[in-house]
């Protein structure tokens, strides 16, 4: 088998229960700066799951990176950066404050590609939420791992990439710095040293800054759509990273209100470059 090969990870499972519990939905709405206090039988926001089902890994289990070291559920990828690249989701039905939940996650596919950057390999994990009354919600959550760049390019700037959509219908602006990424990594106890550490993530990694992480940005661009008037929840929503987003320069969430029941959303940089781009499909 070659160092690419890992289709004999291709249908692992794991299965893990829960109690989707008030205390973390409240401390991500005061991270979040709004004053919302959860209660048993309130329905959980889209995408606050990710506070739940935390990977619960040992001090010992720990790599390098914070992460878990490679190998167990996910394949053992021998390349230091491992990134969250975008997901799908759908909701069945609405999950709630209280509720017991047991997810099965599965390996769907391990896929090794080679360009211009150098080797990736993206992995495909497909995640089963239920609760008392049955599914309630299925996610593809697709992970990409890569090599770091040499240290000749440490520091060196980021080249120019696609620039944002200008016709947003509605958008917010904020500035993501240490605290907050701190908070949410906490949260979602994500020891992911590219998040937090920043000698770690400029010399190690080659990073200018602390990297904000995929899965709050996208929780932002669902907020965001929480925020207008007359847009209900959401029955789908996929997202695609696109460009690394750093600390301690402002960002937009921005969203455009479709005729067909869709929302198109996006967040960009403080240059105006498209970080990631997300399509939001709104329950009937």
């Amino acid at each position: 088998m070659s160092s690419f090969d890992f289709s004999d990870w291709v249908g692992r499972q794991q299965r893990q229960s829960d109690q989707l519990s008030a205390t973390p939905a409240r401390a991500l709405a005061a991270t979040f700066d709004r004053e919302e206090s959860y209660e048993l039988g309130d329905a959980l926001p889209g995408l606050w799951h990710w506070l739940y089902f935390l990977p619960l890994h040992r001090q010992s289990e720990l790599g390098v990176d914070g992460h878990a070291k490679r190998g167990g559920f996910l394949p053992p990828v021998p390349f230091p950066r491992r990134m969250w690249a975008g997901g799908q989701l759908n909701w069945h039905q609405p999950l709630k404050i209280g509720d017991s939940v047991e997810r099965v996650s599965t390996i769907k596919s391990v896929t090794h590609k080679s360009g211009k950057t150098g080797d990736l390999v993206f992995v495909a994990v497909e995640h089963a939420i239920s609760n008392a009354q049955g599914l309630a919600m299925t996610e593809v959550h697709d992970i990409v791992y890569r090599g770091n760049p040499p240290a000749s390019a440490h520091g060196a700037p980021m080249a120019a990439g696609e620039l944002a959509p200008t016709d947003a219908d509605f958008e917010r602006s904020l500035t993501p710095d240490d605290v907050l990424l701190f908070r949410y990594s906490a949260l979602t106890f994500n020891g992911h040293r590219i998040h937090y550490d920043r000698r770690y993530v400029t010399t190690e990694e080659g990073y200018p800054g602390l990297v904000v992480h995929g899965p709050l940005i996208a929780t932002l661009l669902v907020d965001l759509v929480r925020r207008q008037p007359g847009l209900g929840p959401l029955r789908s929503f996929d997202f695609r990273a696109i460009r690394p987003t750093f600390d301690g320069h402002p960002m937009k969430v921005c969203g455009k209100a479709m005729d067909d029941g869709q929302v198109s959303l996006w967040a960009q940089d403080h240059q105006g470059f498209l970080t990631m781009k997300a399509t939001a499909v709104l329950a009937a």
